[in-house]
């Protein structure tokens, strides 16, 4: 049972179809189904083709006898003759049959197995028609004629004062079959003979049309793994061109972030090296010194370094964390922007004593709904109020301001503080890696804002730099920072989470 489950549980293996294979059904499948067709409507037309030379026979053999049907007083005699008649029998593969009747309908002469015409209306007199019939079991062509015994032209009207006798000549079909059937030979047997050919020009087609995939294929196979160059399209038929483009803009990308990779990777190690050095120089002082004061120092500066070593690994880690999220990282969830700003601000007054700074927090009392990931934003919050603390002076303010602006369904986060502000030539390259403004004399890694814009591009949020405006008048301007994020709500996420 455990395994039945495990065998409905796994994913059915993808099948992979052939475009070779499928462009050949589409050309052969209605190939075979049109040549049935064809055939038939060869047979139709071969028989239309074949009846047309017996027709005007029979139709020479029924004027014949026309010719020498006669009224004599109030009888309709023939002059037919026995060499007349052994014309019209002479005939070793078909069965030729005659019938003359008079005006009454009566046999006069002829076979009387022959049946009369079908329809009310009779045709123009002196007129041939044709019809399919049956004579003693067996399918005939007739040809008719109707002969006004008193008029030897045709007249396009029935007139009722007329006397008409009926004359009929019937004749088997073997011949009429038997050129149909030769017809049908001469035109099939070329397409058996044709047709493997035309598959194998088709499969030659094919083939040759789908040489640049395979030739495509094998250049992109030839090249070396860290060949990230784009495909040469000089080569590529126009039906291929958008998937090469595709690939190249792929491959464009590509290397744009693995050179955003090296180079994160290069600054990351040049950063890592001064604390790193530092933590090293201090414990080898501290294994040279003797006395307790000096080593006590020693081991301060070792532990200020390996502080500034573990926030440096940190921010690289929150970094990495922000350009690559994981797939379950990007579902996004309703928070309460103001519960997460509160939550936050109470884990940073510790450290806001320590820098003699007051911390503050400005939020309504209702929800303010936003949709994103509650762990990276709250890592938004903390590198803001990171900063606010780190360049506050002592016996300044800090404050963390929440509140909407409903006109434009947008919630706002603010941090605000009363340090040094920032430059407004500085706010092109403060959100760039490791960059730190000049003689703002504060430790850090300038790794905090890099991580805040990640964070901010990912949930949709744009960022302004402000200075503070209580700072009015003061030689400190301060600065405000604010993200503005677009509301939501829980009905909203919980609609777009439903499969």
């Amino acid at each position: 049972m455990a395994t039945r489950q495990a065998d409905d549980a796994a994913p059915a293996k993808e099948t992979h179809r052939s475009l070779f294979g499928e462009i050949l059904d589409w050309m052969l499948v209605p190939l075979l189904l049109l040549w049935p067709l064809s055939i038939a409507v060869t047979y139709i037309v071969a028989k239309s083709i074949a009846n047309e030379p017996f027709d005007r026979a029979l139709e020479d053999k029924l004027n014949v006898i026309a010719q020498q049907v006669k009224q004599q007083g109030n009888s309709v005699v023939t002059r037919l003759n026995g060499p007349a008649r052994d014309v019209l029998h002479a005939d070793n593969v078909d069965n030729l049959y005659y019938q003359i009747r008079n005006h009454r309908g009566m046999l006069v002469e002829g076979e009387a197995d022959i049946p009369t015409p079908k329809g009310e209306e009779l045709p123009p007199t002196w007129t041939t028609e044709f019809r399919y019939d049956f004579v003693r079991n067996a399918e005939v062509r007739v040809a008719y004629v109707y002969i006004d015994l008193n008029k030897t032209r045709p007249e396009t009207q029935f007139n009722h004062d007329s006397r008409l006798a009926l004359i009929q000549v019937a004749e088997t079909l073997e011949k009429r079959s038997q050129l149909a059937n030769q017809i049908i030979k001469g035109v099939i047997v070329p397409q058996f003979i044709i047709l493997p050919i035309a598959l194998i020009l088709v499969w030659f087609a094919l083939t040759r049309g789908l040489r640049p995939l395979a030739e495509l294929q094998e250049r992109i196979n030839q090249r070396r793994s860290d060949d990230l160059s784009p495909i040469d399209s000089g080569h590529v038929p126009e039906e291929i061109l958008p998937l090469v483009g595709s690939l190249n803009d792929m491959l464009d990308r590509l290397s744009q972030n693995i050179r955003t990779q090296k180079r994160f990777i290069a600054d990351a190690a040049h950063q890592m090296k001064t604390p790193l050095a530092g933590m090293r120089m201090q414990s080898e002082l501290a294994l040279r010194q003797q006395e307790q004061e000096e080593i006590h120092k020693s081991l301060e500066q070792l532990a200020k370094s390996s502080k500034s070593a573990t926030r440096l690994v940190n921010q690289l880690l929150a970094l990495a964390r922000a350009e690559n999220p994981m797939p379950d990282a990007r579902l996004m969830h309703a928070i309460d922007l103001t519960e997460l700003a509160r939550d936050t601000v109470q884990d940073w007054i510790p450290m806001s004593f320590n820098h003699r700074i007051d911390l503050g927090l400005e939020a309504p009392d209702e929800e303010i709904l936003v949709r994103g990931d509650r762990i990276m934003l709250r890592e938004l919050l903390n590198n803001l109020i990171d900063n606010a603390l780190n360049y506050t002076p002592a016996g300044g303010h800090a404050t963390v301001r929440v509140h909407m602006d409903a006109a434009h369904q947008r919630a706002i986060l603010e941090v605000e503080d009363t340090g040094p502000g920032i430059a407004q030539h500085e706010h092109v390259h403060i959100f760039d890696r490791f960059y730190r403004i000049l003689g703002s004399n504060v430790e850090g890694s300038g790794l905090g804002l890099s991580i805040v814009r990640e964070i901010a591009q990912q949930h949709g949020a744009t960022i302004d730099i402000l200075e503070n405006p209580h700072c009015i008048g003061q030689k400190m301007p301060g600065c405000l920072m604010r993200i503005s994020l677009p509301l939501t709500s829980a009905e909203e996420v919980v609609e777009e989470e439903e499969p």
